[in-house]
């Protein structure tokens, strides 16, 4: 499989994926359809689904106007919100794209609808986690509670194996790497990763990998006594909500 990156709106990522032995295509979250359609062009492949991670407007707005551009493509994803939406998947449900397998995972929290879409092909694993996790951070609780997001996080996405690329759905790494650097000072991973992508000829720190983030991701590490130290909490769903209230704040 091949993904491409696609930059949309100020932030956003936008992405095609590509089953190279069929040159058959899918786009996710493609908020701005001219530039993915111009790829998939460009790419010489067939798109036939559409990937929704949730339905916030940076993120499914482009629905309208991509299907009345290609009608009868598939369009895949967990929230009846999802403008266009005609195929709402299960928790774990696996579908085609090509004769690449992806599954759904459901990673209510950011929104309750917030799905993740894994894809493993031969050797190769990647998700794409929308505003569920970023690189070093994850959404905020808009429709969930720390229960929800440690779930999402800590059960679903943390299970998947470490080789697995990670694309999300904004370029926060650098933000998330300062904050994760201010409540864990002393992990090495955090400090290193930050001073690279601290440097400007760094433009995009996409893909991490789930290995990376179990190291650098404070989230992901609320079971870790240096951040139930610093939050003050032992509980790990109560150190989710303190670094969550924190990140809120954080400047």
């Amino acid at each position: 499989m091949r993904i491409i990156p696609v930059p949309v709106l100020e932030d956003n990522y936008a992405y095609v994926l590509l089953d190279e032995k069929t040159s058959e295509a899918a786009v996710i979250d493609p908020v701005e359809p001219q530039k993915l359609l111009h790829m998939v062009q460009h790419l010489n492949a067939k798109l036939t689904s559409v990937l929704i991670t949730h339905h916030h407007w940076d993120h499914s707005n482009g629905n309208v106007e991509l299907l009345a551009k290609k009608p009868g493509l598939a369009v895949f994803g967990a929230d009846a919100r999802i403008p266009e939406i005609n195929y709402v998947v299960k928790d774990k449900e696996e579908f085609k794209v090509g004769s690449l397998t992806v599954q759904a995972l459901w990673t209510p929290c950011h929104t309750k609808g917030s799905v993740c879409f894994f894809i493993k092909d031969g050797n190769d694993c990647a998700v794409f986690t929308g505003d569920t996790l970023f690189l070093s951070g994850c959404g905020r609780f808009f429709e969930g509670t720390a229960a929800d997001m440690y779930n999402s996080l800590l059960h679903v996405l943390a299970t998947l194996p470490v080789e697995t690329k990670v694309y999300c759905g904004h370029e926060y790494t650098k933000a998330n790497l300062k904050f994760a650097n201010h409540v864990e000072p002393e992990n090495a991973h955090v400090a290193q990763k930050l001073q690279w992508v601290s440097n400007e000829s760094v433009k995009s720190t996409i893909p991490g990998t789930i290995g990376e983030e179990l190291l650098t991701n404070p989230f992901l590490r609320v079971n870790e006594p240096s951040l139930q130290a610093f939050t003050g909490k032992n509980d790990p769903i109560d150190v989710m909500h303190a670094l969550r209230e924190l990140k809120n704040n954080f400047k």
